[in-house]
């Protein structure tokens, strides 16, 4: 089995020759499938057949015919995908039907790498894709995701903020399937910005949280290869999570911290463990002194290698669209909304982290917000 390729972050692409598709909150997952026989495999390779029986459903969707498919494994909750949900199937080596009846998941296959022996991967993906289309792959626990191909990329991206999904992918038409490499041909637009961590300490909580975890110790690799102290994670923690970190945090103690320059109130009062444990949390942005700014915790990751786990690019910067003539933004800033003018023409523009949607009326931007639960009525003036 080959390494999946990898989508690489950046703008909406511009120009034709794109397709669109929605990106999924879980995890990935190749799968061989040969006769009545399935394998299953994460992005690092490791065998997770046994995780998922949901995907023995293959075989008959494929009519005994053999494939190797490229997907994302995913958990729903209100009809959304929900990360920390799949959290409880992720770290289950042989789930029980009880586990599997409480927390079904579903496999987006969203490429098509081998058909009948024959290797689809030097093809276009415009090619794989219509080939996967006629594969017919729909049951129980089976979907192909839509995909949109010369459509606007900002308005597939507004659709999957409002249907509450992760982002997009913006795949180029013509481009081959590159195994273990991560390429621009595959282009994601996230809508919620995350990063990859490495647990390196924990301190004690207080209150409801006395005689557990209260806050995680964070490092990630910076572009020089150093492993570097990357701040605190407190929140985001189910009851669930807690549990299973305290676990698999008391097997890898260690006496001094992995990382220099942990500043002296972080350092007080921590535990340290070794460097190998994954996580990943969403973020608000950088601080200039390589700190996350409003981390939350989103789960642990078996799928990554701890050499992966590095600072994400800094995002590609929009130009210019127009001339800001008022604002308005939440409170904690993470939600901002602006009246734009371009020469004769009026707009909003609707900001949150790095996500951008131009060219909106106000009766959108309201919807948009009360998509996420923040009402507009509650904005304060913002500085333009």
């Amino acid at each position: 089995m080959t390494a999946p390729m990898l989508a690489a972050a950046g703008a909406i692409p511009a120009g034709p020759g794109w397709a669109f598709e929605f990106k999924y909150d879980g995890v990935r997952a190749l799968t061989t499938v040969r006769g009545n026989g399935v394998e299953a495999f994460s992005r690092n390779l490791n065998a997770i057949t046994g995780s998922y029986p949901e995907l023995r459903e293959l075989p008959r969707l494929l009519n005994r015919r053999d494939a190797v498919l490229d997907g994302e494994i995913v958990a729903l909750e209100a009809e959304r995908p929900s990360f920390a949900l799949l959290q409880q199937r992720m770290h289950v080596s042989a789930p029980s039907a009880t586990l599997v009846k409480a927390v079904p998941v579903l496999y987006y296959v969203f490429d098509l790498l081998a058909l009948d022996g024959e290797d689809l991967t030097s093809r276009p993906y415009a090619t794989r894709r219509a080939m996967l289309s006629e594969l017919g792959l729909v049951g129980e626990h089976v979907r192909v995701p839509a995909q949109f191909p010369h459509a606007d990329g900002h308005t597939v991206l507004r659709a999957a903020e409002l249907a509450g999904l992760e982002g997009v992918v913006a795949k180029r038409l013509d481009s081959p399937y590159r195994p273990g490499k991560r390429s621009a041909d595959w282009t994601k637009i996230p809508l919620v910005k995350t990063q990859e961590v490495l647990v390196i300490g924990w301190k004690p909580g207080s209150g409801r949280r006395a005689g557990t975890i209260g806050s995680l110790l964070v490092a990630v690799h910076d572009h020089d290869d150093r492993l570097v102290f990357a701040g605190h994670v407190g929140s985001g923690f189910s009851d669930a999570a807690l549990s299973h970190l305290q676990g698999e945090i008391q097997k890898i103690t260690r006496a001094a911290p992995p990382v220099e320059g942990v500043p002296r109130e972080q350092a007080r009062h921590a535990y340290w463990v070794e460097p190998c444990l994954i996580g990943e949390v969403a973020f608000r942005n950088w601080t200039p002194d390589g700190r996350l700014r409003h981390p939350s915790w989103r789960g642990l990751r078996n799928d990554r290698t701890a050499s992966s786990v590095r600072r994400g690019p800094a995002p590609i910067p929009l130009p210019s669209q127009g001339t800001v003539v008022g604002a308005m933004q939440t409170r904690d800033g993470q939600w901002r909304v602006e009246a734009v003018r371009r020469g004769k023409q009026d707009f909003y523009r609707l900001i949150h982290g790095d996500n951008i949607i131009d060219g909106l009326a106000i009766a959108t931007v309201e919807r948009l917000l009360d998509e996420a639960g923040v009402h507009l009525a509650d904005l304060v003036d913002g500085a333009a």
